[in-house]
């Protein structure tokens, strides 16, 4: 078998892979559940690629993610629910309904105009799919009911706290300046630091947590990512402290031959270089 440009070959090839005594061992054995922490995976791989500016890395890791919409549509297939022209009419029926100032007659509509006409057609989009599974016998899921129904359990915490933040904001339940949300810090670390003095692990845990909560609250409140800010302060204090081993290393030592002084020493020597500033 041969590659090609065709969606249709890589359909071919995953089914290939999926029948029964002729395919691959590891690939028969995998369901819907241990395939999907490979999905996640992949899609954090095309953020990876993204954010160093590498195109041959995308388009390969681009392939590895619609690899896993493949799969998970041959499983489906399988099973008799659907199959993988179901998912691309699901998604293109999605994109024309919902774009109708592209498609349709709503034209010269402003971003704000747009994004209120996404809610109202993401409210119907909300109706349909439960009518049609009260049609089909299948039970609504407990998470679908309320303000917060829909926003995926499985996404990273931070990113998910900002979502259920964004959802509660919409009825009203929100801060209305970062600055009372920043008290809302100050608060929470007290209670961190109220909970440490009591040596109770886990009430240290969750006044983290809610702590961890705010934050992500206060980067809503400025429109910033926080996994994007998480994910910048990961790369700073890798290269920051990348700068420590290679200072060490020209003295023939490694980090675990120096002190916490000397180190932390490194550390501020790094952090006026990344600023630009004299060492």
């Amino acid at each position: 078998m041969q590659p090609s440009r065709d969606i249709a070959r890589l359909i071919e090839i995953m089914a290939a892979l999926r029948t029964p005594g002729t395919g691959c061992p590891w690939d028969l054995e995998q369901d819907f559940t241990s395939i999907a922490p490979y999905t996640v995976e992949e899609a954090y791989e095309v953020v990876d690629a993204i954010a160093r500016g590498d195109m041959v890395d995308l388009a390969d890791e681009l392939g590895d993610l619609l690899l896993q919409v493949v799969f998970h549509a041959r499983m489906a297939e399988e099973q008799g629910a659907f199959a993988f022209p179901d998912v691309v009419e699901a998604i293109t029926a999605k994109l024309i309904r919902r774009h109708p100032h592209v498609f349709g007659d709503a034209r010269g509509l402003s971003p704000a105009e747009v994004k209120a006409l996404w809610g109202q057609i993401k409210a119907r989009e909300k109706a349909d799919k439960a009518e049609a599974r009260r049609r089909a016998g299948l039970p609504e899921p407990a998470e679908a009911q309320g303000v917060l129904a829909g926003v995926p359990p499985a996404l990273p915490a931070l990113t998910r706290a900002w979502k259920l933040q964004a959802r509660a904001s919409t009825v009203g339940f929100d801060w209305h300046d970062a600055k009372l949300v920043l008290e809302k810090i100050r608060e929470e670390t007290a209670e961190v630091d109220e909970a440490l003095a009591g040596g109770d692990r886990e009430a240290v845990a969750e006044e983290i947590g809610d702590l961890l909560f705010a934050v992500a609250n206060l980067a809503r409140h400025v429109d910033a990512d926080p996994e994007g800010c998480l994910a910048a302060a990961n790369s700073k204090f890798e290269r920051r402290f990348a700068s420590i081993e290679a200072a060490l290393a020209a003295e023939g030592r490694k980090p675990a031959e120096a002190s916490l002084g000397e180190m932390e020493s490194l550390w501020q020597r790094a952090k006026r270089l990344d600023r630009g500033e004299p060492a």
